[in-house]
């Protein structure tokens, strides 16, 4: 891998604090202390950590509603997440946005979406802006394999093909929309990135399991779009370990296909690779492991001893 030994660190540290932090977000789901739907991004590490680090401050982060991990790549206190997702007034969004809707314009993270495809649009208008504005900023977008059906999905497409706009189209492909494989959803199958060449935009597909991958993917895409080439598409073929959310039962994949795929975990296997290769020790493993679970102690006591949002705030910040 050509890393060095300080990059290698934040690669695994960053992707393990996400895992545990998924990890105890499933946890207090099933204590009730975590309401609505959770949708986790165990299995899919790579992707975010690997692209998001890759940007400069002042562009524009925008994903859908499986953005915890997102949200941390990105830089965002797991205190004010976990916060956010216990619904308290500590929170983000001060308790009211949830799972599905991180947010913070400090980071130009421009929140997670609900509405599947829905973030498309907001990405293509954000990227209007730095164009009209001349700012030299970059907008990453991530949607999953489900979106690439919307309507949104093509107009986005199109629109940022023909007025050249800054954006980076990100898409996670985990192989299921909900619970339904993408083979029988997408006419292009398993091959989503030869949809974004009709519209005259430059694509690849990468391994979204491998992180120095991504990396080296992500920054040659952005090279691109700041250079003035207009959008480019990446189609990261990644897996989620988990179900859809914590209300799905699983009972539509066959359980060969998920072990086989756990068998790629892109935590276990960088980390694996970095001892091997000289990058970390034994004692860093163990080092970060311990500093990443003292993080998401904090997280989880910080969000149970925050107040809840006070009955008469709950018109505050609505917009009509």
């Amino acid at each position: 891998m050509n890393l060095q030994r300080p990059q290698a660190i934040e690669f695994y540290r960053q992707m393990l604090l996400i895992r545990r932090f998924e990890e105890a977000s499933s946890r207090l789901y099933m204590q009730g202390k975590i309401r609505g739907f959770l949708h986790l991004y165990i299995g899919q590490e790579a992707v975010a950590v690997g692209a998001i680090p890759a940007l400069n401050a002042d562009d524009y982060v925008v994903s859908h509603y499986r953005d915890h991990g997102h949200a941390l790549a990105r830089g965002m206190d797991p205190k004010v997440i976990m916060a956010e997702l216990c619904g308290k007034v500590t929170g983000s969004s001060g308790g009211k946005g949830g799972s599905m809707h991180l947010f913070d314009s400090s980071r130009n993270f421009m929140g997670g979406y609900g509405i599947v495809g829905g973030q498309l649009p907001i990405a293509v208008g954000l990227a209007l802006a730095v164009k009209y504005l001349e700012q030299g900023r970059v907008v990453m977008c991530f949607f999953g394999d489900g979106a690439v059906n919307q309507g949104e999905f093509h107009e986005s497409l199109n629109l940022a093909s023909l007025w050249k706009l800054p954006v980076l189209f990100f898409l996670e492909n985990n192989l299921y929309g909900m619970g339904t494989h993408v083979d029988r959803t997408h006419a292009g199958g398993r091959d989503i990135y030869l949809t974004a060449e009709s519209y005259k935009v430059p694509a690849a597909q990468i391994d979204g399991m491998d992180v120095v991958g991504v990396r080296e993917a992500t920054t040659e895409a952005l090279a691109r779009v700041r250079d003035g080439g207009g959008p480019v598409f990446l189609e990261a073929m990644t897996y989620r370990f988990r179900g859809h959310s914590l209300a799905d039962p699983e009972e539509y994949r066959d359980e060969s296909e998920v072990t086989a795929w756990r068998g790629r975990d892109p935590i276990e296997w960088f980390g694996e690779l970095a001892v091997e290769g000289g990058l970390l020790s034994d004692a860093d493993v163990e080092e970060i492991a311990e500093e990443v679970a003292a993080s998401v102690r904090e997280s989880i006591q910080f969000a149970e001893n925050s107040a809840e949002p006070r009955l008469d705030t709950v018109y505050e910040n609505l917009y009509g």
